[in-house]
């Protein structure tokens, strides 16, 4: 009996010792695995070299180690752009077979079955989705694989490598002010013009166009729920026979997989600037108007802020963007939002539309001291929008204190007063009946979206290069273009007579 318990003992001493053993060697495969892997300050490093050397960042330009560190913060969360070649963007004929083919390489070098990994997500428009992979060896057969237009990590947040992220600044927030009197006038039946119309000829302009059967759609934050005069009220005074509507596209959840969509409403503010800016209406309340009050209103909560940077925002905003694209009344999408560099799915995103006709107008970027190193922002950095900052009043071009500027700009907004920091464009507040200021580039972007709205409403046949070779025509420096500045500032009166 002493034997056998003593035999026992042995037994379990050894079973102990090697489960012991195999998991030891399990987490010291894991911590090898861990340094192997770049840290996310490295990464972000690379990143910004890129940014600063060339003006963007392209993952697919990286070797698989940087990509599978990336991924490996991005909870192996994959975006694959495919295609027949570079430019296979829209969904067509032989999409559906080429994503079947990539997802059954994925299947295989991954080892499992169709049933457990399908594809996570796909864009219903253009040739785009989102897979979990597992294996650094499938990473690097993608890279290879000529269908595979791009790949980026999904998920993958940049932080400056300083640790002061580029999401320090939001845009966010939810106030009203009372407007110094000599940052308005007012005009019948008693609307409040914004000093910085005057500055554009945007009034002299109403005698030619209020923007009447265009359509202006606001990608951003949403549309305040409690500001009446973007809703029920949207038709009033001057402001008549026009439609404001509303959709969302962001989900709010840290969970990718989550497909709960969180409504059309603005939780930010900022959205609901925008929209004011560029469609307020013209009535006898006392309130800021907007450029085109006769226009009809598109908005969509698309991001939670004004930066593109989680998941959920990047898929928010390239499915507004294909959604607008398929919108014939659309003619005009306004984007006060952006990121350091390129997302992939946004761009593919922002040249379907463009391939559609759409005039999109993105904004040049607006930051604090944290984010100032950064140029022209994605996506006003694309050819295919039209990218626009904020100077201060005059005719000096001198760049707002929060703007960037670059080769990139086409047109400039004067934005903000010479002599103050805080009294920038008057504009409906987030809560009913209230007014505000707002300022940066993100303004400046609508309130061009509102002269455009102008410009075509004047010539409702005109295409999109009509309309903008106008809009050049009608500025400062057409037609050469100054290396910050673009076209410079335009005269609304000039664009639309």
């Amino acid at each position: 009996m002493k034997k056998l318990i003593l035999s026992l003992g042995v037994l379990t001493a050894l079973v102990s010792c090697n489960s012991n053993d195999s998991v030891d060697i399990k987490k010291q495969e894991q911590e090898q695995k861990q340094q192997e892997l770049l840290s996310t300050a490295q990464i972000n490093t690379i990143i910004e070299k890129s940014i600063k050397d060339s003006g963007d960042f392209i993952w697919s330009d990286q070797n698989a180690h940087v990509i599978w560190s990336a991924l490996s913060y991005s909870e192996n969360l994959l975006t694959i752009g495919y295609g027949s070649s570079k430019e296979h963007i829209e969904r067509g004929r032989n999409s559906q077979n080429i994503k079947n083919q990539l997802l059954s390489l994925i299947n295989n070098e991954e080892k499992r079955s169709v049933q457990k990994s399908q594809g996570f997500h796909a864009n219903e428009d253009i040739n785009v989705m989102d897979v979990k992979i597992s294996k650094k060896e499938t990473l690097e057969i993608l890279l290879k694989d000529s269908r595979v237009r791009y790949i980026e990590p999904a998920n993958y947040i940049f932080n400056k490598a300083n640790g002061r992220g580029v999401s320090s600044a939001k845009g966010c927030g939810y106030s009203q002010s009372s407007l110094n009197r000599n940052d308005y006038r007012t005009v019948t039946p008693g609307a409040r013009v914004p000093w910085t119309f005057d500055r554009h000829k945007i009034p002299q302009a109403w005698q030619y166009s209020t923007g009447k059967g265009i359509t202006v759609a606001i990608v951003d934050t949403g549309l305040s729920p409690d500001q009446k005069w973007l809703n029920q009220y949207f038709n009033d005074g001057h402001s008549s026979g026009r439609t404001v509507q509303k959709y969302g596209t962001f989900v709010d959840s840290i969970f990718p997989w989550s497909d709960n969509y969180d409504g059309v409403d603005d939780k930010c503010g900022h959205g609901t600037s925008m929209a004011a800016v560029a469609t307020a209406p013209r009535n006898n309340d006392n309130l800021p108007v907007g450029v085109a009050y006769n226009a009809n209103l598109v908005s969509y909560r698309a991001v939670e802020n004004v930066v593109i940077n989680d998941y959920h925002e990047k898929r928010g905003v390239s499915e507004a963007l294909t959604a607008l694209g398929k919108r014939s009344d659309v003619k005009v999408i306004s984007m006060s939002i952006g990121y350091p560099f390129s997302i992939g799915k946004v761009k593919d995103a922002v040249k379907f539309a463009y391939n559609k006709g759409k005039m999109i107008i993105a904004a040049g970027g607006t930051s604090t001291s944290f984010t100032s190193w950064v140029g022209v922002i994605f996506p006003a950095s694309m050819k295919e929008t039209v990218a626009v900052t904020g100077v201060k009043e005059g005719n000096n071009y001198d760049t707002c204190d929060i703007c960037h500027n670059g080769k990139e700009i086409d047109f400039t907004i004067q934005m903000q007063r010479s002599n103050s920091t805080k009294n920038k464009i008057p504009v409906l507040s987030y809560y009913n009946g209230k007014e505000d200021y707002e300022g940066g580039s993100s303004i400046a972007t609508a309130t061009t979206a509102g002269i455009a709205a102008l410009v075509w409403a004047k010539n409702p046949n005109w295409t999109r290069d009509q309309v903008l070779l106008k809009m050049k025509k009608a500025s400062d420096f057409y037609p050469t273009k100054n290396a910050k500045y673009g076209h410079g500032n335009i005269n609304a009166l000039k664009a639309v007579q």
